[in-house]
């Protein structure tokens, strides 16, 4: 099971230039609009979890939909737990559905004040991953499979209290936020030079 999980998070990394150009796009959209509206604007709009907002979504939007061809997958897998327990490669599957949704929880709860809440934002995962299951059964990209969406949800549930841990205290969320956002650009650098 490893060896897949070694393998397809090396395959993840491609991505990560699209998910940069979108946080910059977004990052002088936010920025832009924080300038032009200042007077009409109670609060700013927040630039740095905006920008880490939209670079995530973009590189979940690859990673579900660009990394495979279209008319590849048909199908709609409604029994719950189907996919664990099968063999290795489901099992890497099972893992890399939780953790792609770990890092949304995350950005989803520091950028929506209204994901601030435990049970929002795991419904904010539920529907985004609801979302993109039946995108990619309409695309032919993926299986509609309901295990998914529940290994989602978990990816953002602990997205959710990782983001608790870490920038709950609104004072100290701009310097807490500074590290976490250069932790984790030194982990993927890391892990880019460990992988590559």
């Amino acid at each position: 099971m490893l060896k897949y999980l070694n393998s397809d998070m090396r395959n993840v990394f491609r991505y990560l230039p699209y998910g940069i150009i979108m946080g910059l796009i977004m990052a002088v959209v936010l920025g832009t609009i924080n300038r032009l509206l200042v007077k009409k604007l109670k609060q700013p709009l927040p630039v740095m979890s905006g920008t880490c907002f939209f670079m995530y979504l973009m590189i979940m939007a690859c990673i579900t939909f660009l990394s495979r061809e279209s008319g590849t997958r048909q199908g709609i897998d409604l029994e719950l737990f189907s996919t664990w327990g099968i063999n290795d490669r489901n099992n890497a599957y099972v893992i890399e559905n939780i953790l792609l949704f770990i890092p949304y929880g995350f950005v989803c709860a520091w950028f929506l004040k209204s994901a601030r809440s435990f049970w929002v934002c795991t419904f904010y995962g539920i529907m985004t991953s609801t979302i993109i299951e039946y995108l990619q059964m309409m695309t032919e990209r993926g299986y509609f499979q309901v295990d998914d969406i529940l290994t989602n949800m978990l990816g953002s549930m602990i997205g959710y209290i990782v983001y608790r841990i870490l920038l709950h205290n609104r004072k100290e969320e701009q310097k807490n936020a500074v590290v976490v956002v250069l932790l984790s650009m030194l982990t993927v650098i890391a892990l880019l030079i460990r992988f590559i």
